[in-house]
């Protein structure tokens, strides 16, 4: 098979089946627009999750100690009150998210929990600097149902099919995987992950009996400091009209 990858990107330059796109236009499916976050459950841990409540978290004994422990006025006055809005934590919180494209290879996602803003790179991603950030690095890269996708440089081949044709298989999903994170709060209650985290989420745009317009996320956590096991959770947003409802607001501590 490596064998045969110069000869098919030789073949689809001179029209053997087509040229390489870019990630923009070979979306299998449209995640652009305004999402408003749907919270049908676990309110008590999404929203005003209290100290102490721990259930149903895979923590390890000292993960338990430093949730216990959790001092928002410490974060507070430490310039830290982001900590439950990093890539861990940002998705879960309630309010909107607006995803737009950067550039052909990169989609970014503003949340206006936080006025945070993640970019979600098709590729090879930034080098990073030598410190962490809350929103850390994301790889992305779309899955196609059905068949394989052939990884060139992040970019990849699509066997030939224009959008209307991958519309026609199914979509896809976008697979993101975000490392270099600033340790941070899993949940909002002083729950820790750390550095070595690593973060898997996979974005899928369903479409409701009514033809309303949902976006499901599906998150794996792993931390092998933290965690005694993945920590997976799905959300959902409901798409809406237009930006009537943004509203950009701060870190909060608690």
């Amino acid at each position: 098979m490596l064998l045969s990858l110069p000869a098919l990107a030789y073949a689809q330059g001179r029209g053997g089946q087509s040229p390489a796109v870019s990630p923009r236009a070979a979306a299998p499916v449209d995640l652009t627009g305004y999402w408003v976050s749907l919270i049908v459950d676990e309110w008590r841990f999404r929203v005003t999750p209290q100290k102490g409540d721990l259930a149903y978290l895979p923590l390890n004994a000292e993960a338990r100690r430093i949730a216990n422990a959790w001092d928002p006025a410490k974060d507070e006055a430490e310039g830290n009150q982001c900590r439950a809005y990093g890539a861990v934590g940002l998705m879960q919180r309630p309010g909107r998210l607006h995803i737009t494209w950067e550039n052909e290879n990169t989609l970014r996602v503003d949340a206006d929990a936080g006025t945070q803003m993640r970019l979600l790179h098709f590729g090879a991603a930034p080098a990073q600097p030598g410190e962490t950030t809350w929103q850390g690095s994301s790889a992305a890269q779309w899955q196609f149902p059905g068949r394989a996708m052939l990884d060139l440089g992040g970019i990849g081949f699509t066997a030939g099919l224009g959008p209307e044709q991958r519309a026609k298989q199914g979509g896809g999903t976008l697979k993101v995987v975000t490392t270099h994170m600033r340790p941070g709060y899993l949940s909002k209650n002083g729950v820790p992950y750390s550095g070595s985290a690593v973060l898997t989420e996979y974005f899928n745009r369903l479409t409701g009996v009514d033809g309303q317009a949902y976006l499901l996320l599906t998150a794996m956590l792993e931390d092998p400091t933290y965690l005694t096991q993945p920590f997976v959770r799905s959300y959902t947003f409901k798409q809406e009209a237009g930006a009537s409802g943004w509203s950009p607001t701060p870190c909060w501590p608690r």
